[in-house]
């Protein structure tokens, strides 16, 4: 059986790895609409080698019939355009940040807590922040194992997060350095070549970012809602793949031995801890592949139950993309998409 599968924010970053992974995965697409804002509209985008689409008009594109919509627009274009495509009868898998806190919209890493695609009341589903789907896929088996008490978390977030206009900034800056060009300030807050931001998103009044907010609610909502998490999220001049320094406090006692093998067996992980240099995966490793990598695994001596790690992952496929996608399979697998 194949699906009419929609592509919404398709000129953008996400939406273009939205379409390059679906065309890699060979999804069962027997259609695909590459969809964007007006002034969007016309622009041609590339599905696979071969295929070239041209980009239509969300406002006025109607999803009757279709049965999948990736949506990565932005929150306030999917608050609008994803309850319409919804009420369609078309599944909606939202990359933004506005359904992901809704009680009745499931928030789904596949590997880590399918079962709630089954909750989705609403024909919606929610993916996570990008710096949450790369920590829960690392907690989950260790979780299984010792359960989790506390989890404190350190980010070096990848300017791409903050889209083309973040990696444009960082390219300018880094090249302008070199010719003695002030460095013109945008889309951060300070200058981001050569410097390290400890700022993501917005303020709140308890002095966390909404960023840190969000993988404190987040984990607790796909994993456990007993976990306790503080985060600081850093934005880092690296154009791809998000790296987290992790933490861990359990209820029960680590054997080092047993992580190691959860972590191995686990999906989506590849575990690389080799214990000399280079015997780790850095960001720019882990650019275009679809694993979360798992390094510097060591006990926390300074708290009870303690284990320590390093994880890395690319924030534009399994942070974004790649975890759509993968929603969309599973969701095919469970027999829960019905054929307009």
């Amino acid at each position: 059986m194949t699906y009419k599968v929609a592509v919404v924010g398709a000129t953008g970053a996400v939406g273009r790895e939205l379409l390059r992974i679906l065309a890699e995965r060979d999804f069962p697409a027997s259609e695909v609409a590459a969809l964007a804002s007006a002034r969007s509209a016309g622009q041609k985008v590339s599905f696979g080698d071969k295929k070239i689409l041209t980009v239509q008009n969300l406002e006025t594109f109607d999803f009757t019939d279709w049965d999948i919509a990736l949506f990565s627009p932005g929150a306030a274009i999917s608050a609008l355009h994803a309850p319409r495509a919804a009420a369609a009868g078309c599944i909606v898998i939202d990359n933004t940040s506005h359904f992901r806190m809704e009680p009745d919209v499931p928030l789904v890493v596949p590997e880590v807590n399918p079962e709630a695609l089954r909750k989705a009341r609403r024909n919606i589903i929610a993916n996570p922040n990008c710096s949450t789907a790369q920590l829960v896929l690392a907690l989950k088996p260790l979780h299984d194992l010792f359960r989790i008490q506390r989890v404190v978390v350190s980010t070096y977030q990848a300017v791409s997060g903050a889209g083309k206009e973040g990696m444009d900034e960082l390219f300018a800056q880094t090249k302008g350095s070199f010719v003695g060009d002030a460095p013109r300030i945008s889309q951060f807050t300070k200058q981001i070549a050569f410097n390290v931001i400890p700022h993501i998103d917005k303020f709140m009044p308890d002095g966390a970012t909404k960023e840190e907010w969000k993988m404190a609610v987040e984990t607790r909502k796909i994993l456990d809602p007993d976990i306790r998490l503080t985060a600081t999220c850093v934005r880092v001049p690296v154009f791809i793949g998000h790296s987290e320094a992790v933490n861990i406090a359990f209820e029960s006692k680590i054997d080092l031995k047993a992580a190691r093998e959860a972590l191995r067996a686990a999906p989506g992980i590849i575990l690389r801890d080799e214990r000399e240099d280079g015997g780790y995966v850095t960001p720019i490793e882990c650019v275009g592949e679809d694993a979360t990598y798992i390094s510097r695994l060591r006990i926390d001596e300074t708290v009870e139950n303690g284990l320590a790690l390093w994880c890395v992952s690319d924030n534009l496929r399994k942070g974004a993309a790649l975890n759509a996608v993968q929603i969309a399979e599973t969701l095919i697998s469970m027999g829960l998409v019905h054929h307009s």
